[in-house]
């Protein structure tokens, strides 16, 4: 690879606040809202025009698994408030984990606002300003140029963990076996559905006997691969359904050149869904697509190595770590299939037995090398197959939560978060109303 030597320059310092949150999906969201609470003079930074990620520009149905308490109880009870608020017909008969993006986009710029959170859009930065081992700010690249923002903690809620991996904190990608990752999806709407006669496949187990045979095994012979499965989810909107369906697999997903042959062959996927839909599906005959993702959707990309590493057995076995910062995590393992569509042969869904919910440590979201930062969101440590079940967003805001909370506390203590005392820290989520 060729390289240049691009000559040093001076970057101005535009602001310092004492934590810092870098991405505004439900993790960076729930961080930032939840330091201002506790006091701290917060700062976020997206790099599109809106926040809420893959909940609002990743257009995502719905708020997956079981998972209870904790922030995310608060983004439930605020959307369904919202909604209701603009005369959303029907809305009470409507199960309140299915989103609404548009009212969602505007809700979270409330909350942020509420809680004093300061923000700026269309800011990006995937580099860490380091002080010996102490990540100290971030270096962003907007229409103003390059400039440094200051901070006594940044978290890293950029689900990829870029800010991490620029600071050098060690990680692995995708499976430990091979590397590979989970695929990625663009997701996408359909309009002119009857709700009244369509059938909504909501797993990959799933399925609905049809006259040409199931939808499951039709959607896998007729739609491109490595699309294939049929998932479909309906909207609080009447006739408009949210697809699931678009697939593409060997992706890196902090790879731009990945990206973006991600993003051409899933909208390319979407025409071929749509004729299946009005060929097979009852009620989507004369159904259309109306809007699409502007986020590619991202499963699984860096595993960073903390303090803990949650694992699959601890979630099988329901654990209450002694540290735990998030509680009540439910969900099951959610791996897609690395090599089509449809779920992989390590996943489980239906068979996925643990009823209990679970706990993640607060040692999963501070890096073991470096200080001055906290991890928040599907990039904490964990294992692959762990991950698959953590990454899921209700989780993720809960894991912001945590991480928000500590940061406030690291930076009115002056300490690093290694340093802090869980226990405080658990104090003040108790006063949030978490519980075991």
């Amino acid at each position: 690879m060729k390289t240049i030597l691009v000559p040093a320059r001076e970057l101005p310092v535009v602001d310092e606040p004492a934590v810092l949150v870098v991405g505004a999906g439900p993790a960076g969201v729930a961080a930032a809202i939840c330091a201002a609470r506790q006091g701290a003079d917060t700062m976020l930074i997206e790099q599109t025009g809106d926040v809420g990620g893959v909940a609002t520009t990743g257009l995502m149905s719905h708020w997956t698994g079981k998972t209870r308490g904790g922030f995310y109880e608060e983004l439930l009870t605020r959307s369904v408030e919202a909604e209701k608020s603009m005369d959303m017909a029907d809305r009470d008969n409507k199960p309140r984990h299915v989103i609404n993006p548009e009212i969602l986009k505007t809700l979270l710029l409330d909350m942020l606002d509420e809680a004093g959170v300061r923000l700026r859009l269309y800011t990006f930065s995937s580099e860490a300003l380091l002080e010996g081992d102490q990540v100290v700010g971030v270096i962003t690249q907007s229409k103003a140029g390059q400039q440094v923002i200051r901070a006594r903690v940044v978290i890293d809620a950029t689900g990829d963990g870029d800010i991490a991996a620029s600071a050098g904190v060690p990680f692995y990608k995708g499976r430990e076996s091979d590397g590979k990752m989970q695929p990625v999806t663009l997701m996408f709407k359909v309009a002119g559905v009857d709700i009244n006669r369509g059938v909504f496949p909501g797993s990959f187990e799933e399925t609905f006997p049809l006259p040409g045979g199931d939808i499951q095994t039709l959607g896998r012979q007729e739609i491109p691969a490595p699309a294939g499965h049929v998932l479909l989810y309906p909207s609080t909107l009447p006739g408009i359904v949210t697809c699931n369906m678009t697939n593409c697999i060997d992706i890196d997903g902090t790879a731009p050149e990945d990206l973006t042959r991600a993003a051409q062959v899933c909208r390319r996927q979407i025409a071929p869904i749509v004729t299946f839909l009005r060929k097979h599906v009852p009620g989507f005959e004369q159904c259309y697509p109306i809007s699409s993702a502007s986020l590619i959707g991202v499963r699984e990309t860096r595993h960073f190595e903390g303090l803990k590493t949650i694992t699959e057995e601890d979630i099988r076995a329901a654990r209450v770590f002694e540290d735990w910062a998030v509680t009540k995590a439910h969900f099951n393992f959610d791996v897609h299939n690395l090599t089509g569509s449809g779920l992989d042969e390590t996943g489980e869904q239906r068979h996925f037995k643990q009823s209990k919910g679970y706990t993640i440590p607060y040692g999963c979201l501070v890096p073991k090398t470096k200080d001055g930062l906290l991890l928040a969101g599907r990039n904490i440590s964990g294992t692959h197959k762990a991950h698959s079940n953590f990454r899921v967003m209700p989780i993720c805001a809960n894991i912001g939560q945590a991480a928000g909370t500590a940061a406030a506390l690291c930076a009115q203590q002056y300490i690093k978060p290694r340093m802090l005392d869980v226990k405080t820290l658990q104090d003040k989520l108790i006063e949030q109303g978490v519980t075991l």
